[in-house]
């Protein structure tokens, strides 16, 4: 059997990095019409559904024991915690300060594998993670004019980025299990009924209205956001290190920041630019720090062995 590579793993999570990377700006395009309980809430809901066809279509074997717990925290993580804080957050900050607080998140799931998963990346990965959570920060912070006074928003963005990296951490661990796909789909079934309610009570509330604009975000939300971009997402994370794999997420703001450009109207710059060049330098220095093999010890001949006469 051939074993797929960690290169393979580097690359399907850049193909879920740019999935991921509209989310914050169709959010923002989202909630111009429709509550930000109904954008969390709905678009779980959609996903489940195709999720539990995928999963009845191709009768996939039901998890056992300990992982309905594993994929508790999945759930929790991905499908509740990071869609309704963003959704919330984004009713008062613009899209590119978003992208400022969640620049933490490579670092932060980064973190959360090495407790999780016991990965022991060397100090070089460390030092070089700082790095890019530092150039990401403050590439985003310069795009978007700094932090500014603190706001409610960036409490909920920091709750939403401490609960992606637990769920990016332990989905990807259960990944190797379960298999990639199946670990968001069993995730977003379990929080079905959940979700169902909020959306529910959001309805209720405040029954959606908005153009096709608004709709059109709403459905990348729920079927790329929400499903389709962790098929590769949990496969790289699965593949591995998941402490490397990770940092692939820092040029997230940058690709953010250039979609808010181009569908918000927001402006480039070429400190900005140059901004994204350093982060998408230090994305690549951590991945080759913790993707270079181990040094291998020298050979020592055992002392028994080197008594033994020569045989002619």
């Amino acid at each position: 059997m051939i074993l797929p590579s960690k290169a393979s793993g580097i690359w399907l999570g850049l193909v879920g990095v740019v999935a991921f990377s509209f989310t914050v700006p169709f959010t923002k395009v989202a909630v111009a019409s429709l509550s930000p309980l109904f954008i969390g809430s709905g678009r779980a809901v959609v996903a489940a559904v195709l999720a539990g066809s995928a999963l009845a279509l191709t009768r996939q074997r039901f998890p056992r024991g300990v992982q309905w717990a594993r994929l508790a925290v999945v759930a929790a993580g991905v499908v509740v915690g990071f869609p309704l804080l963003t959704s919330f957050a984004l009713t008062a900050a613009p899209a590119s300060h978003g992208a400022v607080v969640i620049a933490l998140l490579p670092a932060a799931t980064a973190t959360a594998a090495v407790l999780r998963g016991r990965e022991r990346p060397p100090l070089a990965f460390w030092l070089v993670t700082a790095a890019g959570a530092l150039a990401a920060v403050a590439f985003a912070s310069l795009h978007s004019g700094g932090f500014g006074q603190p706001h409610w928003a960036d409490v909920l963005l920091l709750g939403a980025v401490m609960a992606a990296a637990i769920g990016y951490a332990e989905g990807g661990l259960l990944a190797r299990e379960v298999g990639a796909w199946q670990t968001v789909s069993w995730a977003l079934v379990l929080a079905a009924p959940l979700m169902v309610l909020l959306t529910a009570v959001s309805i209720a509330q405040q029954p959606p209205t908005a153009a096709p604009m608004q709709w059109l975000a709403f459905g990348y939300l729920g079927v790329v956001s929400m499903f389709l971009g962790f098929f590769a997402w949990y496969r790289g994370l699965a593949i591995g290190p998941i402490a490397s794999v990770s940092q692939i997420q820092l040029v997230q703001p940058v690709l953010t920041i250039c979609w808010a450009a181009l569908l918000l109207g927001e402006s480039l710059t070429w400190p900005t630019a140059l901004g994204a060049l350093a982060v998408i330098l230090c994305a690549g220095a951590a991945v080759r720090v913790r993707l270079q093999p181990a040094p291998v010890p020298p050979t020592v001949p055992h002392p028994a062995r080197s008594l033994q006469p020569a045989k002619d």
